[in-house]
């Protein structure tokens, strides 16, 4: 393998900052970073998804997302482990998502509603 060759360019050969272009964050990946942070908080639990009656397997915590410029308006629904504290927990959640989301994508959280669709059970299968 030959060396590869660093080139150092003069500070002006590059242009302003401004002038080299823009980051656009799309929603999705804004929505996938809430899912992500709130399926990481003590407490919450993966659920099984059934459409029309079939298992469809299971998932964590699901997100929309909708706002404009730099406000984004987040919905969580999410299952949490029983018996838990819900209000303790979704506070966590709050608190995480929100960090996470204006950290990585620079986004500001407007608005953040949780819903929680279940209380399951931590228990290991009956049949392995």
């Amino acid at each position: 393998m030959s060396p590869v060759a660093q080139v150092d360019l003069p500070r002006s050969a590059l242009p302003e900052p401004a002038e080299r272009g823009a980051l656009s964050i799309a929603h999705t990946v804004v929505r996938k970073v809430a899912q992500h942070a709130a399926d990481q908080v003590p407490g919450t639990m993966p659920n099984e998804r059934r459409i029309a009656g079939v298992s469809t397997g299971k998932a964590g915590a699901s997100a929309k997302v909708t706002g404009s410029d730099n406000d984004v308006d987040l919905a969580l629904e999410l299952a949490l482990r029983y018996p838990a504290t819900v209000r303790a927990v979704t506070g966590d959640v709050r608190a995480k998502v929100v960090e996470e989301v204006e950290r990585l994508t620079s986004y500001r959280v407007r608005s953040l509603a949780v819903t929680v669709s279940a209380l399951l059970p931590d228990v290991a299968p009956r049949v392995q």
